[in-house]
């Protein structure tokens, strides 16, 4: 499997005060006793080691080049922690029958980051510098998503996992530690119960359970009009007809900021990322039906997810939860999945836990990922 990267070039975006956004957090307290992390001033200065560039398969020539510079790598991406683009890089990366984009940095045991929807790679820009002090970081984008290959089919969970072993494989990583968000949550979960012997932790935020799993706990049709404000987006997207593209790509702007508007729990996406996110999402339409692949194999992901419960994961499981989104749902979900499991809820949080309330999330992943960290030393 080959392997094509290189140093992303340097730039910085800042806001008017000359330093990168990252949103203020007054609030440290954890449900489920987790310990405060590293403060905000760590998230926003600290500079990890240089990520070793060991495994490329060369340069690639100015095809690579131009990849490696396109909309939705780390040298387009706006208002980067400062340094990242110094200790992080884009690679590509050809794995389970497609080109997948990842974007890889730090040093130490290997840690896997899984986006959900409608996000990429740079919903974890936040904590990256932060984890990359302890851990080789690695966050993919999506089949279909970003930059990774618009493939045809292959959407279900058990397939994204896959893409992700696979992934893994060819960046030379045997064992790891898995975290997961929203649609990244489905697919870490598949991850784990599919490759028992790959997943050494398994941290799930922001949904209540993998569907097929939890019944107790997963939604109906038929809901209270402010949680199926929050829902009707899953069976919009799972329409396979052309028709919803057309609708999307019509009211991008529109149809996207709803939703970071009506899952943000009282907290808004920063502007600058809405348009990243709507830019990278409708730049052509191939892009944008492809972004819509993992909601059209619902049926099969739940016929999968309902077989691996059957067997229920024995590594350890983080839930967790926004305050203002599904709160310990996220935990107590995968109660019928996992015999060890610590739900975690952030106080204040919305469903963006990761942009939102970036320490208290590093709070809980560095103390959930504290054993995995001592046990590689």
């Amino acid at each position: 499997m080959d392997i094509a990267g290189t140093e992303s070039t340097t730039r910085e975006d800042t806001d008017d005060s000359g330093r990168v956004g990252v949103p203020a957090m007054t609030r440290r307290v954890f449900a489920g006793g987790v310990a405060a992390a590293a403060g905000l001033t760590a998230l926003q200065a600290w500079a990890p080691p240089r990520a070793s560039a060991g495994g490329h398969a060369g340069s690639g020539g100015n095809s690579s080049q131009r990849q490696l510079q396109a909309f939705g790598s780390v040298s387009t991406a706006p208002r980067l922690p400062r340094g990242f683009e110094q200790n992080f890089e884009s690679r590509f990366v050809h794995a389970n029958g497609i080109r997948q984009h990842v974007v890889v940095g730090g040093q130490g045991p290997p840690l896997l980051l899984v986006h959900g929807w409608p996000e990429n790679w740079y919903a974890w820009r936040f904590l990256m510098p932060a984890l990359a002090r302890d851990f080789t970081v690695i966050a993919p984008d999506q089949r279909g998503i970003g930059l990774s290959e618009q493939a045809s089919e292959g959407y279900d969970s058990g397939n994204l996992a896959n893409d992700l072993i696979g992934l893994m494989d060819a960046l030379g990583h045997d064992r790891f530690a898995v975290v997961g968000h929203d649609t990244g949550y489905i697919i870490s979960y598949a991850l784990a119960a599919d490759h028992r012997d790959r997943v050494e932790r398994l941290a799930l935020a922001e949904i209540p359970g993998p569907p097929g799993v939890g019944r107790d706990h997963e939604p109906t049709l038929f809901v209270p009009e402010p949680l199926n404000n929050r829902l009707w987006h899953i069976p919009f997207n799972r329409v396979n007809d052309e028709l919803i593209v057309e609708m999307v790509r019509g009211n991008a702007d529109a149809f996207y900021r709803y939703e970071y508007s009506i899952q943000g729990g009282g907290w808004m996406m920063p502007e600058y990322a809405i348009r990243y996110y709507v830019d990278l999402f409708n730049r052509d339409r191939n892009a944008l039906r492809a972004t819509f692949g993992v909601y059209r194999a619902w049926d099969a992901t739940v016929t999968q997810n309902e077989s691996r419960a059957t067997e229920k994961l024995t590594v350890p499981v983080l839930g967790i939860g926004g305050e203002n989104s599904y709160g310990p749902a996220a935990g107590l979900a995968m109660l019928a999945a996992a015999t060890d499991v610590q739900p975690v809820v952030i106080p204040g949080a919305g469903h963006w836990v990761a942009e939102q309330a970036p320490e208290q999330m590093l709070a809980a992943i560095s103390s959930f990922l504290a054993p995995y960290l001592a046990a590689a030393a």
